[in-house]
């Protein structure tokens, strides 16, 4: 694997012959990557309230950082298919698409475009 640093958070990850753009951001002590539509985090515990809002719903998105909706894909009563794009969020000059994680009928949209979110934010439930 090579990884080539291209500036601003922003790497190519080279591995079995495929290149990938990962965006890393986030203090030290608390770092996400987003990559293929997805978030992954290195640490950081969310808050107590966070927690058990997250736990109440059984399948949810959140965002991953602060950002703004750029577009709701989502609509109540639809159904998804698990890597099927939901939510588009802007961030950092850059289009975050969030996809669903597993197959599913959205229960409601928690948000709308044009909205500032922080993050941790449900935006979309699942049922």
């Amino acid at each position: 694997m090579t990884v080539t640093p291209l500036g601003d958070g922003t790497y190519r990850v080279e591995h079995d012959g495929r290149a990938h753009l990962v965006y890393v951001a986030g203090p030290k002590d608390n770092r996400w990557a987003f990559w293929n539509g997805h978030v992954f985090r290195s640490s950081g515990e969310a808050t107590d309230h966070r927690r058990r809002a997250r736990a109440e719903v059984a399948h949810s998105l959140t965002a991953p950082m602060p950002a703004t909706v750029l577009k709701v894909l989502a609509q109540p009563g639809s159904t998804v298919k698990k890597g099927e794009t939901a939510i588009i969020l802007e961030a950092m000059k850059m289009e975050l698409p969030l996809r669903a994680t597993a197959d599913g009928t959205v229960k409601s949209v928690r948000c709308r475009e044009g909205e500032l979110v922080q993050p941790e934010t449900v935006l979309v439930e699942f049922e």
